[in-house]
């Protein structure tokens, strides 16, 4: 009988470990948190005791497995300790090296943190379950992983918002699950890859605010669930391919800030955009007169351009119009009378040859 006690008692001893997190993932997360220091809110204090599953800040594991499986660790939140405090997250410090020990995680998430530097770990490539990388905010720097496009889950790629250098990799187009690629305010330069249009389950791309140059790639019409495309205030130059008016979900289309030149092309006009901003470009000719009762835009801006021309009447067809601009631009004649005109300020017709009617002066 007393062997049989003793017996049972170590087999509750040990059977605790085995619904705990593998000796090597917690080794790996006490590293991560060494490369990092976050001053204000102690979230790192919750990472101790041996079972890193369990009431570990930010970490989740697998339960069939027992393994490291999601990393959320976000500066900007609504969690409590943020709301209690009044202040949003600080944390410097790199992303280390050990990251890619957790050889089963899905998805990693230290953002808007603002001061963690250093580079992204190139061996991130290697974990073969990874579906999200949110890394946004930080302060990182260096290049992407030149063969990202070996992340065959990755669903969403997210670097928005840091100091990140280098060309756009080659495999970047390889990321056949990708749905959402957000590369923001960074330091990217070169040019959007040719075959852009690979990224066949992209509905996002965001790439604006970098030094990226050359022309938009044809290819990215090819991309039958993109809503929404940010290119500007880049350094695009050549003409505005038409097919991106012949998408079928584009709802968002934003050029602005860049060099592009040739003239509008009419599809963008008659097409499911409903914000369409190509301000601040090299535009010219005339506005077409392709507006119909699809047209329904949010945002229609075509300032800081060399149209000219007249506004086109079909205009008055659209369906709605929201905020206009055609500002700064070469244009002349009347300006159409009825909606959407009627509650546009003159700030949106200025700095024109010879715009005339309502809110300008009279013709």
């Amino acid at each position: 009988m007393v062997k049989l006690v003793a017996v049972i008692l170590s087999v509750l001893s040990i059977c605790p470990l085995a619904y705990s997190c593998a000796p090597s993932d917690r080794a790996a997360l006490l590293a991560i948190k060494a490369a990092l220091n976050e001053p204000y809110f102690g979230i790192f204090k919750s990472w101790t005791g041996p079972d890193c599953c369990k009431n570990w800040y930010g970490v989740s594991c697998d339960p069939e497995v027992h393994r490291v499986a999601d990393i959320n660790l976000r500066g900007e939140s609504e969690d409590p300790i943020f709301e209690k405090a009044h202040r949003t997250g600080y944390m410097n410090g790199t992303i280390s090296r050990a990251i890619c020990r957790l050889n089963r995680l899905s998805s990693l998430t230290i953002a808007d943190w603002k001061g963690i530097s250093g580079t992204i770990p190139p061996c991130i490539t290697s974990l073969p379950f990874l579906r999200i990388v949110d890394l946004i905010g930080n302060k990182l720097t260096g290049e992407l992983p030149a063969d990202i496009g070996r992340l065959s889950r990755l669903t969403v790629l997210n670097v928005a918002d840091n100091q990140l250098t280098g060309r756009l990799p080659r495999s970047l187009t390889n990321l056949s699950s990708l749905m959402h690629l957000d590369l923001r305010n960074n330091l990217f330069r070169g040019t959007i890859p040719r075959n852009f249009g690979k990224l066949r389950m992209l509905s996002r791309a965001l790439l604006s605010r970098n030094r990226l140059q050359g022309q938009i790639p044809n290819s990215i019409s090819y991309i039958y669930r993109l809503s929404d495309l940010d290119l500007s205030l880049n350094r695009l130059s050549g003409t505005i391919p038409p097919s991106l008016g012949k998408m079928p979900v584009l709802a968002t289309l934003n050029l602005d800030g860049n060099n592009i030149s040739g003239t509008i092309p009419p599809t963008l006009l008659n097409s499911r955009i409903g914000t369409l901003n190509l301000s601040k470009n090299a535009l010219e000719g005339n506005i077409p007169d392709t507006f119909g009762a699809t047209s329904y835009f949010m945002v229609l801006d075509l300032s800081y351009n060399q149209l000219k021309g007249g506004i086109p009447k079909s205009i008055l067809s659209a369906t709605f119009i929201g905020h206009f601009d055609v500002s700064h631009n070469h244009l002349c004649g009347p300006i159409p009378v009825g909606s959407p005109f009627d509650h546009l300020e003159a700030s949106s017709f200025v700095y024109n040859d010879c715009l005339c009617g309502k809110p300008l002066r009279e013709c």
